[in-house]
């Protein structure tokens, strides 16, 4: 991500939510898809909250890989789910497979 950062916290419940910050670059993508395959596979949390409202735009190799992290996570017992993606992003990340119970967008987002 260009000039970005990806922003990981534990919550109060035991959650962990990634938060990247700015816009994406295809150079530096590999990041959000390794540190959510770490999280998933060694630290295991109790659910991992992918927290999108800081990015304007994910790039297809990022949007994969939000998607294939559901699908690890589910093998591994570790929901994961999308929170504040803009509407255009919630549509492309349906249809990448992530099921729409797990995306919230933000209220205040179109």
């Amino acid at each position: 991500m260009l000039d970005s950062i990806l922003e990981i916290r534990t919550a109060d419940d035991g959650s962990v939510v990634i938060s990247p910050h700015g816009a994406g670059d295809p150079v530096r993508a590999g990041e959000l898809r390794h540190a959510l395959v770490h999280l998933l596979r060694r630290v295991r949390p109790l659910r991992v909250i992918v927290d999108l409202s800081d990015v304007p735009d994910l790039d297809p190799f990022d949007v994969g890989s939000v998607a294939a992290a559901c699908d690890l996570g589910d093998d591994h017992q570790v929901p994961v789910f999308v929170r504040s993606p803009s509407g255009a992003m919630t549509d492309r990340l349906t249809a990448a497979g992530i099921p729409r119970q797990r995306v919230s967008p933000s209220p205040h987002r179109p």
